[in-house]
């Protein structure tokens, strides 16, 4: 989990409105390969529920808020994210759920590589395998 982080990003402040922004080297320690956002979420449902082999991700709020519940199979921490200006870097092999989404929320997710199906752990049971293997 050492490896987790949240990052704030650029906020430039403006009576008509506040801006921030990312750009790849700048703000993440990966280049951005895949963009996609989760919405209209409805209420008591989760999403994500697995990990990647490979896929390291930035995950923002864009608007309202959510939490991020993360495991490394031994533990879990549970990060709120609420603030279009802080983002939260999840590398591999850390399983995810997303839960807990406001009324109208967007979560905005950037990836360091395109969609693969190979990529995914699905099973909780597998991750761990796949976990343990790695770290001997």
């Amino acid at each position: 989990m050492e490896k987790v982080k949240l990052i704030n990003l650029p906020k430039i402040k403006d009576p008509r409105g506040n801006l921030s922004f990312f750009e790849n080297s700048n703000h993440l320690p990966f280049e951005i390969k895949r963009t996609y956002w989760i919405y209209d979420v409805p209420g008591g449902e989760y999403r994500g529920g697995h990990a990647f082999k490979e896929s390291h991700e930035f995950i923002v709020a864009l608007s309202g808020s959510f939490d991020v519940v993360l495991h490394d199979g031994r533990q879990e921490i549970k990060y709120s994210l609420n603030r279009s200006y802080t983002g939260l870097y999840v590398p591999n092999l850390i399983w995810r759920r997303l839960e807990n989404f406001s009324t109208n929320s967007l979560a905005l997710i950037v990836s360091n590589i395109g969609y693969n199906e190979k990529d995914y752990i699905r099973g909780f049971d597998e991750f761990k395998k796949i976990k343990e293997d790695v770290e001997k």
